[in-house]
């Protein structure tokens, strides 16, 4: 944790957002069904399910093909940032938001790319050690994306917080020399920022089910800015900064959870051991 900022509201009618959360219905007078974040008007991501019993999920969607970069503060988050109000970041983005409540968190992350299915993977690791595999198709969830594994920590005896960063697109859509020259900066000190939307889901399952129930507090973060920066951060092993602007309405979490995270997120990171 670098440092956070005071909740505030921000971004757009939601019909004129380029990134808006929505829930999907079925029939006429049939239930929600799917809970989506959508990008211009196309379904991205699924998210986590609203019962708070399922597992958590962020699933790619075959409609996710669009980045939200802003030129107009490329060169600004070239460089480190040091204030979540710095250089008019904040506003910027916030026009691309659907309107509602967003808590800045200024964050240093040194992400690891994770590949479904292989070494580090949440899904088929601790998730299925929590909710098992899936009853219908007999396997872990499957994301259908790589992602970054960034941080986790403990909540509390019952809870551990798991964090992620979602690229909209995957690394293999990144620009090979954009990502070389990020690589190249960072092996020379440099510090890049990105910018990210944020969930917490706090996700558990029903009693007697799991092989080892606890809460997971999953701390997700899609990227808007810097597909390019993490994948070249993973690469060289070194630190990038994340601007995370955290979806307080839209988060599967109580307000005084919400208000836990940069507390959380400023304590030393540290795996969980099943059962504990």
């Amino acid at each position: 944790m670098i440092k956070t900022g005071d909740p505030r509201r921000l971004g757009l009618p939601a019909t004129e957002a380029r990134l808006r959360f929505e829930a999907e219905r079925q029939k006429v007078g049939d239930g929600l069904r799917r809970r989506l974040l959508m990008v211009d008007d196309e379904p991205a991501f699924e998210l986590s399910f609203y019962c708070g019993s399922c597992p958590l999920l962020f699933r790619r969607l075959e409609t996710a093909t669009q980045k939200l970069s802003l030129e107009s503060v490329r060169e600004r988050l070239t460089g480190v940032l040091d204030d979540p109000d710095e250089g008019g970041v904040i506003e910027a983005f916030g026009a691309l938001l659907p309107e509602g409540e967003y808590l800045p968190l200024l964050l240093s992350v040194e992400p690891r790319l994770v590949v479904p299915g292989r070494e580090g993977d949440y899904f088929s690791g601790e998730q299925v050690e929590t909710w098992g595999i899936d009853q219908f198709w007999g396997l872990p969830v499957y994301p259908h994306t790589p992602y970054y594994r960034t941080f986790e920590t403990v909540v509390d005896a019952d809870a551990h917080l798991y964090e992620f960063v979602v690229p909209m697109v995957p690394p293999t859509w990144n620009d090979r020399e954009r990502v070389e020259e990020y690589a190249a900066l960072m092996e020379g000190g440099t510090v890049p920022t990105a910018v990210a939307i944020s969930t917490l889901d706090v996700c558990e399952p029903a009693a007697g089910m799991p092989i080892d129930q606890y809460r997971h507090w999953g701390l997700t973060h899609f990227l808007l800015d810097g597909h390019h920066k993490l994948e070249a951060a993973a690469t060289v092993d070194r630190p990038v900064r994340l601007l995370s602007l955290l979806a307080l309405g839209e988060s599967l979490a109580e307000a005084e959870e919400c208000a836990r995270l940069p507390a959380l997120r400023a304590q030393p990171s540290s795996a969980r051991t099943a059962g504990t």
